[in-house]
């Protein structure tokens, strides 16, 4: 019997075992299909305002000074000069861009880069659920076995999502490498606080685990809440990795530029890993972000207001459509409880509100590893201009609950 021609191996049987763990983005689907529909898209988390005039113009006076060629691997020295500017000015932690800064294209990239920079298979990485999307496949990605804490949505007039301090603890054990902790947080808008902060500090210290934490929503407050940098916590300097970009407080999410904060050891790994990923971010909007992170105080204290406003008139417009809400105190993004409409699970409801409403949002199982857990829930945004959030309004007035 002749062997199979090539063409005849099945191609599955070739494909990665990582890969077969996960799925596409559900949140970069949903803007697909409400592309398709015509619908208004509240799923995605991406501004449909302009970013500020000075930045735009900044990118293009940099693409005119011919800086169009690779910057250096790492990312450009005016970048990494005005991210160490900023951190010293608003966490009071001294860092040196020369040793401890890696650019990378947006924090996507630089979140897979310090995981393959810092886990062995087989190491275990703590996740608070529900979750941004991107961790999961990251920790599969990069060897590790994830392990959930899940975080309790608000009850009993509370506006807070919390956390057993127990189950985290339990969740730590010989094999912990690191712990992702994302505040502001997407999906849930949680801000930690410091005591929550100590709690997880105590056990990366008592497990020799890192700090991985995604800061990316750090200007997007509301309601007095603060926001805490991982690393300015006693005895977590040299043991926290912090995720940032431009994306979101600058509103240039096309952009792609990010960098992660390491010690210097950690660095040199995060770098190597990051030059044979994608060798560099765009040149000429490094130079624009220079420009951007030294923007006044009041820009940031503007954007809070602003989406201040935005996240009040969102609430508004679901509740009165029959959802119940769980109020955000940071990033731009709000979890619902869908169980008064009456479906069986978030992805039908979703996939109806596109088709016969006209409004995009993203189904709470994304964000759970089991999606049973969030079945009942959906996510929308708020990082939109008033005329958007106007039509949402107009379109979710056919919806009426079902209790």
């Amino acid at each position: 019997m002749n062997p199979a021609a090539p063409s005849q191996i099945s191609a599955s049987a070739k494909l990665s075992a990582k890969a077969a763990q996960f799925t596409e983005s559900v949140i970069r689907e949903m803007t697909r299909l409400a592309m398709a529909h015509n619908a208004v898209n509240l799923s995605q988390g991406f501004p449909d305002f302009a970013a500020p005039e000075e930045i735009k113009a900044a990118a293009r006076d940099a693409i005119s000074r011919d800086i169009n060629q690779y910057a250096i691997t790492w990312g450009a020295k005016s970048l990494r000069n005005a991210i160490a500017e900023k951190f010293v000015r608003q966490h009071g932690i001294e860092i040196d861009p020369e040793r401890e800064i890696t650019v990378c294209c947006g924090s996507t990239e630089a979140m897979i880069s310090a995981m393959m920079a810092i886990i062995n298979p087989g190491d275990e990485v703590v996740v608070f659920e529900p979750f941004y999307e991107n961790y999961g496949p990251d920790a599969i990605l990069s060897g590790a076995s994830p392990r959930f804490v899940r975080l309790q949505p608000p009850r009993n007039g509370s506006d807070e999502w919390t956390f057993d301090a127990d189950e985290l603890a339990r969740a730590f054990g010989e094999k912990t490498k690191a712990i992702i902790l994302n505040t502001p947080n997407n999906p849930t808008g949680k801000v930690f606080t410091r005591a929550e902060f100590e709690t997880v500090r105590e056990l990366c210290i008592r497990h020799n685990a890192f700090l991985i934490t995604d800061e990316i929503y750090e200007h997007m407050l509301y309601d007095g809440a603060r926001h805490i940098s991982g690393g300015s916590l006693d005895g977590m300097r040299e043991r926290t990795i912090t995720i940032n970009a431009l994306s979101k407080t600058y509103s240039v999410t096309g952009w792609r530029v990010g960098w992660a904060i390491a010690p210097p050891e950690v660095t040199s790994a995060i770098r190597k890993v990051h030059d044979f990923l994608t060798v560099g971010a765009a040149a000429p909007l490094q130079e624009a972000g220079a420009v951007a992170l030294r923007s006044p105080d009041a820009y940031y204290t503007q954007l809070a207001s602003e989406y201040l406003q935005r996240r009040d008139r969102l609430l508004g417009i679901l509740s009165s459509a029959g959802f119940r809400c769980f109020k955000p105190r940071g990033a731009y993004y709000i979890m619902t409880d869908i169980s008064n409409f009456g479906f069986a699970d978030d992805v039908g409801f979703a996939r109806y509100l596109v088709k016969e409403i006209g409004v995009a949002a993203v189904p709470g199982s994304s964000f759970y590893h089991d999606p049973a857990d969030g079945a009942q829930q959906l996510r929308f945004t708020f990082c939109k201009k008033e005329s958007t959030l106007a039509a949402a309004e107009q379109r979710l007035a056919k919806l009426r609950a079902r209790s």
